[in-house]
């Protein structure tokens, strides 16, 4: 049995397994965009086309977050994380070593299945190995970890794809995803997923609930109907060259790991401001680039609260989730899960339909439009009345005593 010390050293190394797999995940999904140029100039296929493996991914992700958290919500947790992270080492080395188009696109739809349960089962696992005290903190601690793929991972992917070649990158995230994958499978306890505080929501409300969900699909779709498009778009409309981009995507990835430790802190304190503040600046961000963007100052100041927005909008619907989840929180997350990647999926889809018939600035504007539909719904949020709590958020048996 495991003596105090030694229990609380291999939570935070669970902790920091999960967080480099959230880097991971998110820079494999994000990764094309960086290099959107090198793909479809390797493969001979058109930018559109390389766009559309970020829809792929997005729809896959949107369509089985729920089935697949349905199905295995007896499962326990490390044997579900050590699969899921398996499939991913495996399918970014297949992306990386095969050759074709449609090779590729496959293996993305492997790693989607991967991600799609694993953001419904990252959170509660996560947030169940320390008091609910800190639930948001944790949260926040693993959106640091998310936005980071931004700041560091399509940055560094995009440098090592136009240094070297545009697979070698996936070879380095395939060796980030083996070393959680180690971690969890080791020291992650074995336990029911149904146990401890984390398994239900502290404060259940199923119209609260369908209002996140609403706001994450609105606010995402708006956010990567342009940002899918990004490169392109500081190239062709601010006039950056090639080299000055991977710097201006750190730019944006340094204000989201900004914006998510300024918000995190105050996820238990200030639930609501916490999503509404980043929606807004999310649309002022897009609809900035859309009129000022083809002066750079312009398009670097917009850039910083675009980038700065996409984090904290995530893990303040995270933390919502938490809160409002009517039953078990990962059906819950997985739903949000859902309506991120359905997001995702649109808004890619979206820009690429927009790109041939207008222009590439059309697509911020159109995304910023989007963007201030979902906060006019977070100010129909604040109108609904309270209703009584449901299931306390403590009920279960406490899973940080599988560590004991």
């Amino acid at each position: 049995m495991a003596t105090a010390p030694t229990a609380r050293r291999h939570r935070l190394a669970v902790l920091a397994a999960l967080m480099l797999a959230a880097f991971t995940f998110n820079t494999t999904e994000n990764l094309p965009i960086g290099l959107l140029e090198l793909i479809s100039a390797d493969m001979r296929v058109s930018l559109s086309a390389v766009g559309y493996l970020v829809t792929a991914y997005g729809l896959t992700v949107a369509a089985v977050s729920l089935p697949l958290a349905q199905a295995t919500r007896s499962v326990p947790r490390r044997h579900v994380l050590t699969v899921l992270l398996a499939a991913l080492v495996l399918s970014s080395l297949v992306s990386a070593l095969g050759s074709g188009y449609w090779l590729l696109m496959i293996a993305r739809l492997v790693t989607a299945l991967a991600q799609a349960l694993f953001w419904a089962v990252m959170g509660p696992v996560a947030v169940g190995l320390f008091p609910p005290a800190v639930r948001g903190r944790v949260i926040g601690v693993l959106s640091v970890a998310g936005s980071l793929a931004l700041v560091l991972g399509v940055p560094l992917g995009t440098w090592l794809g136009q240094q070297s070649a545009w697979q070698f990158p996936l070879v380095v995230l395939a060796v980030l995803g083996l070393v959680s994958l180690v971690t969890i499978a080791v020291l992650l306890p074995t336990s029911r997923p149904e146990e401890g505080h984390a398994a239900y929501g502290s404060a259940p409300d199923g119209r609260r609930f369908a209002v996140v969900l609403v706001t994450t699909a609105l606010s995402v779709t708006g956010a990567f109907a342009g940002y899918t498009y990004l490169v392109r778009f500081l190239g062709e409309v601010s006039g950056f060259s090639d080299t000055s981009v991977s710097a201006l995507l750190m730019v944006s990835g340094l204000a989201g790991v900004a914006g998510v430790a300024l918000a995190g802190p105050l996820l238990d304190r200030c639930p609501r401001g916490t999503l509404a503040v980043p929606v807004a600046t999310q649309g002022a961000g897009m609809l900035g680039l859309y009129s000022f963007g083809t002066a750079p100052a312009g398009a670097v100041a917009c850039l910083a609260l675009l980038g700065g927005s996409l984090g904290p909008v995530f893990m303040a619907t995270q933390n919502q989730m938490l809160r409002f989840a009517p039953g078990r929180t990962e059906i819950a997350l997985a739903a949000n899960s859902g309506a991120y990647n359905a997001g995702v999926a649109g808004g890619a889809l979206l820009g690429g339909l927009i790109l041939p018939a207008w222009d590439v600035r059309a697509t911020f504007l159109v995304g910023g439009l989007l963007t201030a539909a979902a906060f006019a719904v977070l100010l129909v949020e604040r109108m609904l009345p309270d209703v009584e709590k449901g299931r306390p958020a403590g009920s279960g048996r406490s899973a940080g005593a599988t560590w004991a």
